[in-house]
């Protein structure tokens, strides 16, 4: 288990106590420069916080340097050496750890098995593929089979496909090797798709933490609802301001107690299976300027229009105390 105690990230920010439970995929969702890559650099030792303590398995690793760490890091960059073949990058830090040949050998297999790369392994970086490349780079993090696997943004530079694919095959992977997997992204479906536990963070600050369903379904504020909405949520007028999810609105009503609101259409976007509405709730002054209804299917609504949008009325999001949060900018 990896624990933060008491952790400050940047001056002034909150300090963050939390504990990433060995065996789970930890999802640290944030906007960009809300402190998810401080927080990696910190665990890894690369960089030292303002104050506070990161302890493994009760041991304090203020004192560890990162080399000597049990922490491995994935870039969202592909960092693979050109001049080595795929089982040289494989292997590269059991040799840096004088593992001897032979086990380097069976170890190397045995991570190109579970990655897909065993065909690959006499091929060089640049005969391979994005996704093949990016396996390769978490394959290398894995081969010293370090007790946490720190993953910041490790898929955000391949195509929507491959993307999805290779979350399927990661999820199965680190759920078999048993380590403590903190995995950073700012897509709140990434929590969905790979996510045991989910930590919430902005300004460095850690804004709330639990199961990605429990925070869907129950955000601590209004940042916290925005940051698990894709495009965020729309903002309701009332005593208490309220909030709705694009997903949760449309274009016919569900119940008797729907909640409807009328706007006027500014434009859509859709591929055929889903269209973003993008409209202005009447009247004007009253509501945010723009709002996104996310409808399924194709829907054709000329700009300038006016259409009434529904809500169930167990969808509205209000927060009893409207604390100061932190900005998600």
């Amino acid at each position: 288990m990896l624990e933060l105690e008491s952790l400050v990230l940047k001056p002034g920010a909150r300090p963050i106590s939390h504990r990433f439970p060995a065996g789970r995929i930890s999802v640290v969702l944030g906007r960009n420069r809300s402190g998810k890559t401080a927080l990696t650099r910190v665990i890894a030792g690369l960089d030292e916080p303002v104050s506070g303590d990161v302890r493994l398995n009760g041991e304090s690793l203020a004192s560890a340097s990162p080399g000597i760490r049990s922490v491995s890091l994935v870039y969202q960059t592909f960092v693979n050496y050109p001049g080595w073949t795929v089982a040289g990058n494989l292997g590269s830090p059991l040799v840096a750890a004088r593992w001897d040949r032979e086990r380097i050998r069976i170890r190397v297999r045995e991570i190109a098995g579970k990655l897909g790369l065993a065909d690959l392994l006499d091929r060089y970086p640049d005969a391979l593929s994005g996704g093949q490349q990016q396996r390769v780079a978490i394959g290398r993090a894995l081969a010293k089979g370090a007790d946490v696997l720190v993953m910041d943004e490790p898929l955000v530079n391949l195509d929507y496909k491959l993307r999805e694919s290779l979350q399927l095959e990661l999820k199965s992977l680190l759920h078999e090797l048993g380590v403590t997997v903190i995995y950073t992204t700012t897509d709140p479906r990434d929590a969905f798709a790979l996510g045991d536990a989910l930590v919430l963070l902005a300004e460095h600050t850690l804004l709330q933490s639990g199961t990605p369903l429990a925070v869907y379904d129950r955000p601590a504020s209004p940042a916290a609802a925005h940051l698990m909405s894709d495009p965020q949520a729309n903002q309701v007028p009332g005593d208490p301001p309220a909030l709705v999810r694009p997903e949760h609105l449309y274009l016919k009503p569900h119940a008797a107690d729907d909640a409807s609101f009328s706007v006027e259409v500014l434009g859509t976007e859709t591929n055929g299976s889903e269209t973003f509405l993008h409209c202005r709730p009447e009247p004007v002054e009253a509501h945010a300027d723009h709002w996104v209804a996310h409808l399924s299917g194709l829907v054709d609504l000329p700009a300038g229009g006016r259409v009434t949008l529904y809500a169930p009325a167990g969808s509205l999001l209000t927060f009893e105390e409207q604390r100061e949060a932190p900005a998600l900018g």
